[in-house]
């Protein structure tokens, strides 16, 4: 599409205002799939530890190899790899609802170690009380583990957010659309600096907004 036709604010309200929203449906649908997934693969890794509630050194050390493996990919060679899986899942691996797919599996081994690192921090003493008081496995969890780590957790899923939004950016140069792929085509091929350092700065807003709400909600947990 040629541009030099067109206002800035025009190429705003037909371009870059359509790629926000589509940047944003990314964010929040894999964020959303990846925080589910992630936390019972954190709690799959905390309870089958040694000396956790189920050990089980066999399923933790499997799934510990899964999860550094998956980490190891940088996210566009991952996206790649995995079009086969994609197309089975989404019936094609072109546009933002594909990218969901590649975006969700290479963020919930991140949040999966979130969850872990932070039911880590959680006093054993709190734990070994909840059993001396018949607490089941799955109440310590829930009601010891997930609830006295809940400061650490949002705070992690702040920064796993935020590595969320660059990883959608760079799904971009793939075809799945949203603010990387306006940045690319529109901006960068095309020579349009004007598009180009206006993503720039909408990803930078953006980046603002959640460090500064993650921030607030973990003071107000604190």
């Amino acid at each position: 599409m040629a541009l030099n036709n067109f206002t800035f604010a025009e190429i705003c309200q037909m371009i870059i205002v359509p790629a926000f929203f589509d940047t944003l449906k990314m964010l929040l649908i894999s964020g959303v799939l990846s925080t589910f997934l992630g936390f019972f693969v954190g709690v799959v890794l905390i309870i089958t530890e040694k000396g956790g509630l189920c050990e089980n050194v066999i399923i933790n050390r499997i799934l510990d190899f899964i999860v550094n493996t998956v980490r190891s990919f940088p996210f566009i060679i991952l996206m790649v790899s995995i079009i086969p899986f994609t197309r089975l899942v989404v019936g094609t691996s072109i546009g933002d609802t594909a990218a969901l797919v590649p975006l969700t599996v290479a963020v919930t081994p991140f949040m999966g170690r979130i969850f872990q690192n932070s039911f880590k921090e959680v006093d054993p003493a709190l734990i070994e009380a909840a059993k001396s008081f018949g607490a089941s496995k799955a109440q310590i969890v829930v009601k010891v583990m997930l609830k006295e780590s809940i400061p650490s957790i949002i705070s992690g899923l702040c920064l796993a957010i935020i590595n969320l939004l660059g990883a959608t950016a760079m799904a971009g140069a793939v075809g799945a659309g949203g603010l990387g792929a306006v940045a690319l085509t529109y901006g960068y091929q095309n020579f349009n600096q004007e598009i180009m350092y206006s993503i720039c700065i909408v990803l930078i807003v953006l980046v603002a907004a959640i460090q500064y709400f993650g921030d607030w909600i973990y003071k107000k947990l604190k």
